[in-house]
């Protein structure tokens, strides 16, 4: 059986509309506009003989650009949580999938990237590979679902980095677009955002419960995008920034350098980090220096996706 190593390609929000708490489990339905990014995790998959005990290398890449302790215990982590779901899932005895799964990472912890989901989904994808198990897309996205609300939109059959896309509901409703060119500045903080934090801050900014996700507005912006055939220079919106903000007021200070300087800047996902469409990276460093000069400014560009 080979070894498998994929590419787990982070996220960015270019639009994020959250919806009011769905009883019994409180869950907030969203509409997003998604894409990947050019950042990526590596994560490797090596089958082992029949009867090992599989194995797990959590580690930050040489070259990742705002490491941080890897303090969770290993049964947090998403992509070994997909192991071990993807083992009760074919009903065979525990450890019956034994792998060595490696995971160099590069997307910053807590920074509302989709990095741990991203992993999650390369290792179900590699697992599926490398133990021929020829799990259809339709599987793999109810394993993915089962791990994060994020995770089906990196689950994208053949196509790696997968597709951007129109995503609503609880994350499973996924409606994949074109690719469109652009590039990007993150800002990315020295502190990450607690997602719970963030939307219970969110619950209590509004008083009274919200309504439904807007997809429409959503859909509007990203269909006025691609036939620009370019990044939106505005319009992007965060329902999640301005709690993020309330978790982490330096966040908001941040922000608001940005804009003083002339930078197009919106925070991504949950937060902490601040994508800044068309930006040059002197000049997000130019704004940010002094007392945001401890932020990492990383130019990516939106991922291409792979072929099928």
């Amino acid at each position: 059986m080979p070894t498998v190593t994929l590419e787990a390609h982070a996220k960015v929000n270019l639009a994020l509309s959250v919806g009011a708490p769905v009883p019994p489990d409180g869950y907030h339905p969203i509409a997003s506009w998604m894409a990947p990014i050019t950042l990526h995790d590596t994560v490797r998959v090596e089958p082992l003989p029949a009867g090992a005990q599989s194995s797990y290398d959590l580690a930050w890449a040489d070259d990742a650009p705002r490491p941080s302790p890897i303090d969770w215990p290993l049964e947090r982590d998403l992509a070994v949580r997909a192991h071990r779901l993807l083992e009760l899932a074919c009903a065979q005895r525990p450890r019956s999938l034994p792998a060595r799964v490696s995971v160099r990472k590069r997307v910053p912890v807590g920074g509302g990237l989709g990095g741990g989901s991203a992993d999650a989904a390369a290792a179900l994808l590699a697992l599926d590979a490398a133990f021929e198990l020829g799990l259809g897309s339709g599987d793999l996205a109810a394993l993915g679902l089962r791990l994060g609300s994020d995770v089906p939109f990196f689950l994208d059959g053949p196509h790696r980095p997968p597709r951007p896309a129109l995503v609503g509901g609880l994350g499973e409703a996924v409606e994949r677009l074109e690719h469109l060119p652009g590039q990007m500045c993150l800002v990315l903080p020295p502190f990450g955002c607690p997602t719970g934090e963030v939307y219970r801050a969110l619950d209590a900014g509004r008083g009274q419960p919200g309504g439904h996700a807007d997809a429409d507005r959503v859909r509007a912006l990203a269909g006025g995008s691609r036939r620009a055939g370019r990044l939106p220079d505005r319009g992007l919106f965060n329902d999640l920034e301005a709690p993020a903000c309330a978790v982490r007021p330096q966040l908001g200070a941040l922000l608001a350098a940005l804009r003083g300087a002339g930078v197009l800047a919106m925070v991504t996902g949950s937060g902490s980090t601040v994508i800044c469409p068309h930006a040059a990276q002197g000049q997000v460093r130019s704004a940010l220096a002094g007392a945001h000069g401890d932020a990492a400014v990383l130019a990516v560009e939106l991922a291409e996706p792979g072929a099928p």
